[in-house]
Parts: structure tokens; C-alpha cells; sequence
């Protein structure tokens, strides 16, 4: 195990709500993480976070438990997590990097698991020779990250791919569970003058749609969000909950082998499913605790609200507007009141 290390010495702006770790949370949250030396039981593993080397931790797992699976390794890339370096390395020599973990979890999985695994461009190909020695690749989802420096010479890189696979042909989809919520913008209707595959109500005039795999409405956490913490790689909620949604059911087994600062288990746990995450860094591991304990009181995610994925902007466009009538209603209420007088 290693020691804490943390950004929270940083000067912040007033209204940044990053989830930073106090001397005392760090102490109480690391007493909450798991770590192993002997082979554990299906109880053992629910709900919680492990603290450990994933090569370490993996050999103690039990046999199929995993319902899905959301793997976020580091991308070929130069980078620091924390202070610890992962080094880019020529694509042949990437796969096999991938290929030396991922074959160790493939007996954790149950015979209708799902997987996801998250990449960029430059590791693509090496994320689809090795899924596709193991599994049966379904699809390929691409989603507009926002952040990202500009290039004089090159095209600015934002978009990530997900690949999404399959243990068999027999697993979980739950299409109608990440349909998106949009403003209609040509109201056909049938000759009764009923809507057309879309819907009237007191705030406009909706369609659901089915989701593609193209993403585009997706929000990178950033410092004024809540669910921002100091991880360079931390993926959205939204995104999260997209993938949770459509490739598990309430109760089932969501696990995530590269956890970083939590995002898969407090989602999991938002959407009423069990979760067990692997992270080798104790603080990152510590803020997915934290996280987890928010989540008790805030099961909020951004850009999903009443069961529904909303299209980007139109749910605070609409809040807003009814929020204004509200308030143009209650000033007439009070201009009456006042004439009244």
C-alpha cells in the first residue's frame, strides 16, 4: 500500500466544489478499504472498495460474479496519477500489457456479462486484438470530450471510444432505460390531431430517442461541478449511468478494476446495483469512500433526472422557463393583491 498524497494544499476559488480529503477523512476512509491475501466469497466482495495492485487483487476474486464490467486503464499515454507514472509504449507492446490483466479477469465474469473498455484513438487498435481474443465486440462508442488542447498542426483531439462487448449472445440491453428526452421540433400528428411517437405536457412538447453510439451530450467533470475531484482521467456520471442502465439490472454486480476516484461505484450504488472496485492509490480509493457517503444523501446525476436522459441543456432550459413563469405568475398574484389594497 502506499501513502496519501494530495493536491489539497492548492489554492481554490470560492465556488469550487472539487472533492478534496481532510488529514482526519483520510485517516477514517482508509480503515474502510479492503486489500487481500486469501481467496474471498461473493459476500466478501459486495459493496466495497480494494485497495491493491489489480494483479495482486485479481488472483483472490471469485469466480463468476460480475455482471458488467467498466475498465477505464490508462490510455497509451504519458501520464502521472498521483505521482504514479504509467509510460507510452509502442501499440504491440500496449496489447500485451492489456492482454496480461485482462486475461486474468475473464473467469470472474458471469456467462452474460458485459464489458466496456474505455480508450483513445491511439489505443484502439490494441483494445480490439485483445477484447476480441476473449469477447464478442458489439459495438463501438465514441463521446465528445470537451477539454483538450488546441494543435497548430493537427486536428484537436476530444472524442474516446468505448468498446462495447459481450461475454455470449446472451446478455442484458435495456434499450427504453437510456432513451434521451428531447424537444420536438416537427410535431407531426395523426389525423386526430393525437401526437405522432412523441408527447404533449405542461413543460413543451417531447420524444424519446434511442440512444446511438455516438455521444455528444456528455459534460467532463470540471471545478464547479460536485461530482469534480482532482483525478486527471475522472469520467462523467452521465456516462456511467448510461452504460449501467443499458447493461445491468437493479441488483446485479457492477465492477470496475481501475476504480481511480470512484465514478462506477457511486453510480452503481445511485442506480441501486452492487459494486466492487480495484484502485492501487490509497487517496484516489479514499475519495471514491467519500464519494460513496455523498451519495447517501445526493443520488443526483447530471443530465438524468425522473428516469430520463435529458438532451443536453433543454432540462435547465426548461427548469428555467417555468421557474421564470413561476415567478412572472406570483408577481401578478401580487400586483392583484396590491390593487386590492
Amino acid at each position: 500500500m502506499d501513502t496519501f498524497k494530495t493536491n489539497n494544499e492548492k489554492q481554490r476559488a470560492p465556488r469550487n466544489r472539487t472533492i478534496t480529503l481532510s488529514e482526519k477523512e483520510q485517516i477514517s476512509l482508509s480503515n474502510k478499504l479492503k486489500s487481500f491475501s486469501n481467496k474471498i466469497t461473493l459476500s466478501d466482495i459486495e459493496n466495497i472498495t480494494i485497495n491493491q495492485d489489480l494483479y495482486e487483487a485479481a488472483v483472490y476474486l471469485p469466480d463468476s460474479f460480475v455482471d458488467l464490467m467498466f475498465v477505464d486503464p490508462p490510455y497509451n499515454l504519458t501520464k502521472s496519477f498521483n505521482g504514479r507514472k504509467f509510460k507510452q509504449m509502442p501499440v504491440d507492446e500496449y496489447a500485451v500489457w492489456l492482454d496480461s490483466w485482462l486475461s486474468k479477469l475473464i473467469r470472474i465474469l458471469k456467462p452474460n456479462a458485459s464489458i466496456y473498455i474505455c480508450g483513445d484513438w491511439q489505443s484502439a487498435s490494441a483494445i480490439y486484438d485483445v477484447a476480441s481474443k476473449y469477447f464478442i465486440i458489439q459495438n463501438r462508442i465514441t463521446w465528445e470530450r470537451e477539454k483538450g488542447r488546441g494543435a497548430l498542426s493537427n486536428w484537436k483531439n476530444c472524442s474516446e471510444d468505448i468498446f462495447y462487448c459481450t461475454f455470449s449472445k446472451n446478455y442484458t440491453f435495456n434499450a427504453d432505460s437510456v432513451k434521451i428526452k428531447r424537444k420536438v421540433l416537427a410535431p407531426y400528428t395523426h389525423s386526430t390531431g393525437e401526437p405522432k411517437d412523441w408527447e404533449r405536457s405542461e413543460m413543451g412538447d417531447f420524444r424519446l430517442t434511442f440512444s446511438s453510439n455516438i455521444w455528444t451530450d456528455i459534460t467532463v467533470p470540471y471545478w464547479s461541478m460536485s461530482e469534480n475531484t482532482d483525478h486527471p482521467t475522472q469520467k462523467p456520471e452521465k456516462l456511467l449511468a448510461k452504460i449501467i442502465l443499458a447493461s445491468s439490472n437493479e441488483g446485479d454486480i457492477v465492477f470496475d478494476p481501475f476504480l481511480g476516484s470512484g465514478t462506477t461505484s457511486v453510480v452503481a450504488k445511485k442506480l441501486n446495483r452492487k459494486y466492487c472496485g480495484i484502485e492501487i492509490d490509497k487517496t484516489y480509493c479514499c475519495i471514491a469512500q467519500k464519494r460513496l457517503i455523498m451519495a447517501d444523501n445526493d443520488n443526483h446525476i447530471q443530465g438524468y433526472d425522473d428516469g430520463v436522459f435529458w438532451e443536453r441543456n433543454t432540462l435547465n432550459a426548461i427548469l428555467h422557463n417555468k421557474k421564470t413563469k413561476n415567478m412572472s405568475k406570483i408577481a401578478n398574484e401580487q400586483n392583484k393583491t396590491i390593487k386590492l389594497l
